[in-house]
């Protein structure tokens, strides 16, 4: 059998790699040898892990939709505390995932001032965002471990996934954010940062969002 390092594997921006019959002791030590400063995305269910690769416009989408919601949550004078791309697994559930954005909202005083995640003790974010292709792999893993809340913006659209009975199901409105067109907006204002430049864009946004709170 030949052993080959997960650090001398190249997955080219945009590609994805499926390794099957994944044990979680594999699944930790690949997570030890690739390290927490890395490019590359993470997702892990029942003996499939998957290893993504962005393209750079992935990345700057997921950046600005972040920062979306940072004001939104702000102009709302709604508390939360942001993990990021931050490695969510249980062991016992044989899942690990890994967002591009999370946030936790409700749940946010529980996890104020922590700088580690133990899903035995802790509570899964209240919202994760995925930019591009959801897989299966991911999916699975973000309902075993019961986000409540996963916006998927795919194909320059914003999809909202809410948690009921233990699956996803779309639902045009954010239960976060019940009284805004979220849909709406993310989509709007991602499209107009491609030839409008993100400053300018997250300056409009801000101003969308105040007029419709006085409103």
């Amino acid at each position: 059998m030949v052993t080959v390092q997960f650090r001398q594997i190249n997955i080219p921006p945009g590609q994805r790699v499926l390794l099957h019959d994944v044990s979680w002791q594999e699944f930790e030590a690949i997570l030890a040898e690739l390290g927490e400063h890395r490019a590359n995305r993470l997702a892990y269910s029942q003996g499939i892990l998957e290893i993504r690769m962005p393209l750079p416009e992935h990345e700057v989408d997921k950046e600005l939709i972040g920062d979306m919601i940072k004001l939104l949550l702000e102009e709302l004078q709604i508390d939360c505390e942001c993990f990021g791309s931050t490695t969510f697994k249980r062991e016992s559930k044989k899942v690990g995932v890994e967002p591009d954005q999370c946030f936790y909202i409700q749940n946010h005083e529980v996890m104020r001032g922590k700088r580690r995640v133990d899903l035995t003790v802790d509570p899964p974010p209240d919202l994760a965002i995925e930019i591009d292709v959801t897989s299966k792999t991911q999916l699975e893993a973000y309902e075993v471990l019961q986000v409540t809340e996963l916006w998927r913006y795919e194909n320059n659209k914003l999809q909202i996934n809410i948690l009921q009975e233990g699956k996803y199901i779309g639902s045009q409105s954010s239960p976060i954010f019940p009284e805004l067109p979220i849909i709406e907006l993310i989509t709007e204002f991602v499209a107009q940062s491609v030839t409008l430049g993100r400053s300018p864009t997250l300056r409009a946004f801000r101003d969308r969002i105040r007029q419709l709170i006085r409103n």
